[in-house]
């Protein structure tokens, strides 16, 4: 594979840059400390085309292919991985899902503003009771006069109080099991929708999530996406993108963590002379310059496969176990590096640890990755 980017792959790359240095970076720390929500900052992202990326500009999108997304969530990630991740949500899990398999009525109504940033979405898959194992949904839909009626919670739902939009898998005909389940896209503020408190959490603070609730919640007909029965399969190919953005999002951590330890080591004196000089530091930035490296080739392949319509569930699986296991490498070693420094919030590494965690656990934890993993090699 070539990844000598076009020119509008490194001008995506740059805007990205640019605007994670100007508008992100100078209110990253006090919204972590506030865990505060980036309202503006995600409707500029909006003007600038970042929410609907790979959206056809037939719906409002940027028309962009996936390694441009990658780049451009690297650049986000590496100065705030909130940012990345509200970006992630909405580009991988709800706009991919309703662009590839949504109805021209919800493409219409619903995918063109969550393309252009207008409005923002969520995907509740989880429930209390199905984290890794999603097919054990206990969320309900009956269907009823007007549409259906939606039963159940749904929690660890990134976006959640502040979504628009929300992708909803139900058990729609328990008989079936896995085969039973559909996706509705329930709007905030309808009857019988409920999101519960925001969590306080360790990482990723600015970035909201919480528990969804329903009760006898109906919504119409036409706002199943794709068909009856279709709602895991939808959510396991959606998920599959979803993994290509969170291996950014690590990727991005990761070059973070990398470039703090390196200036650090190179202003910070020891032993007469910046640290930077003594050869267990430069054993250490070696080796987390050589992993962050292989993590973002690893991205870049399962990108470059999705773009050329092949299939890249083991690569995306790949680069999402990887990636995120870089970024928590990198935090831990830009940490040591910084010293009793590194362990408060003033040089800012601390974050990058915490941050760096989530990326192991959401989308599919680790274990679940060696799962799909093993499972397509078997497949051969």
């Amino acid at each position: 594979m070539n990844f000598q980017f076009t020119e509008d792959q490194l001008m995506i790359q740059q805007t990205a840059r640019e605007f994670a240095t100007s508008e992100i970076a100078q209110s990253a720390v006090e919204r972590d400390k506030k865990a505060e929500f980036p309202f503006e900052i995600v409707k500029k992202l909006g003007e600038l085309g970042f929410m609907g990326m790979m959206v056809s500009p037939e719906y409002d999108g940027a028309g962009l292919d996936t390694i441009s997304y990658v780049l451009a969530m690297i650049e986000i990630s590496k100065v705030d991985a909130s940012l990345g991740v509200i970006m992630s949500v909405n580009n991988s899990l709800v706009c991919y899902g309703l662009d590839k398999w949504g109805s021209e009525y919800i493409k219409n109504k619903y995918l063109r503003p969550l393309a252009k940033g207008e409005k923002l979405g969520a995907f509740a898959l989880s429930e209390p009771e199905a984290g890794s194992d999603a097919t054990k949904q206990h969320t309900l839909a009956n269907k009823v006069d007007g549409g259906w009626a939606i039963n159940g919670m749904k929690n660890w739902i990134t976006n959640g109080v502040n979504a628009d939009y929300h992708l909803v898998m139900t058990q729609t005909d328990k008989e079936k099991a896995h085969h039973g389940i559909t996706t509705f896209l329930v709007e905030k503020g309808t009857p019988g929708f409920t999101h519960g408190v925001k969590e306080d959490k360790l990482g990723i603070r600015s970035s909201d999530t919480c528990s969804l609730s329903f009760e006898n919640c109906i919504v119409p007909e036409e706002n199943i996406v794709w068909e009856v029965g279709k709602g895991f399969t939808f959510a396991m190919n959606t998920l599959n993108g979803g993994r290509i953005g969170i291996a950014s999002q690590a990727v991005g951590i990761a070059e973070g963590a990398l470039d703090a330890a390196r200036n650090y080591a190179k202003t910070r004196k020891a032993f007469g002379t910046e640290i930077s000089n003594h050869q267990g530091i430069q054993f250490k930035l070696a080796d987390m310059a050589t992993k962050v490296e292989a993590a973002k080739l690893l991205t870049l392949q399962a990108a470059a496969l999705k773009d050329a319509g092949k299939k890249y569930v083991k690569e995306a699986a790949m680069a999402k176990l990887y990636s995120s296991k870089v970024a928590v490498d990198c935090a831990l070693e830009a940490i040591q590096i910084h010293g009793g420094y590194g362990y408060v919030r003033e040089y800012l590494v601390e974050r990058y640890l915490r941050d760096a965690k989530i990326t192991e656990i959401y989308e599919g934890t680790s274990e679940i990755q060696r799962i799909v993993i093993a499972r397509e090699l078997l497949k051969d």
